[in-house]
């Protein structure tokens, strides 16, 4: 999708700080961190949010975990909080299916 920012970043056409990418996901810093260390983790097809990808290609789904595990490990995070936002309403501004991941601080619960 052209008007899709995170499709924009994985074709390589917006510019990102990339910490680590398969063949399928691609992870890259959060330009708005919310923590020491925020990534964000995308399929590099495109799908609107978690329902749609999960409902789609659920491999895909695990392969972001999966992936989010790799970057929290080599970054020497055991603790470290996962965060799919699915919708207007909970956050979700870029219609594209994005873990992030956050690590490197204490979080509290319930999230806010």
């Amino acid at each position: 999708m052209t008007d899709c920012l995170f499709c924009r970043i994985v074709a390589g056409d917006v510019d990102a700080d990339v910490v680590h990418e398969t063949e399928r996901t691609l992870a890259f810093n959060d330009i708005n961190g919310q923590a020491p260390t925020h990534v964000l983790l995308v399929p590099r097809e495109h799908y609107e949010n978690a329902a749609a990808l999960a409902a789609a290609d659920p491999e895909g789904a695990a392969e972001l975990v999966t992936a989010a595990a790799s970057v929290a490990e080599a970054g020497g995070h055991d603790d470290y909080r996962l965060v799919f936002n699915t919708g207007p309403g909970s956050g979700q501004t870029v219609f594209h299916t994005h873990l992030h991941l956050l690590a490197g601080r204490t979080f509290t619960w319930p999230p806010g």
